[in-house]
């Protein structure tokens, strides 16, 4: 008896979910968020790396140096990059978010605005600029 509740509580569960989500995507009181020029923040599809990510991580691999300043001040952490993935994949907007100083920011932010088009984001099937913020981990 408790199996058969458990699983009609479970399937409730799951056809109001999918009815919720159905009514989103058909609901004109969905917010498409976006920030100025309209650049996405969130879409159905987000922008992808040619490859996926573990291909985004073996460029980044590749083709970050470690800053010879940075080295010598023994300076490690994270800088953030922003940019946009623009409609045809490109990198656009490029900029510093938090910074570790150290050429490090300098260094990422070329990385960045050297890597090779994206698959682009979509929003109901149509290529849309999207804004995306990229962690790169400079560690000695």
């Amino acid at each position: 008896m408790k199996k058969a509740v458990l699983f009609l509580a479970l399937c409730a569960g799951f056809f109001s979910l999918q009815a919720q989500t159905d009514d989103t995507k058909n609901n004109s009181n969905y917010r498409e968020v976006t920030v100025d020029d309209g650049v996405f923040v969130v879409v159905e599809t987000m922008p992808e790396f040619p490859g996926g990510e573990n291909a985004m991580y073996k460029y980044l691999v590749d083709n970050l140096k470690y800053p010879e300043q940075a080295k010598k001040e023994k300076i490690t952490g994270k800088v953030y990059i922003s940019f946009v993935v623009e409609r045809d994949g490109s990198i656009s907007n490029a900029e510093v978010l938090r910074g570790i100083g150290g050429g490090c920011d300098e260094e990422a932010l070329r990385v960045v605005r050297n890597m090779p088009k994206w698959k682009p984001g979509t929003q109901r099937n149509k290529p849309v600029r999207v804004q995306y913020t990229l962690p790169l981990n400079f560690k000695l």
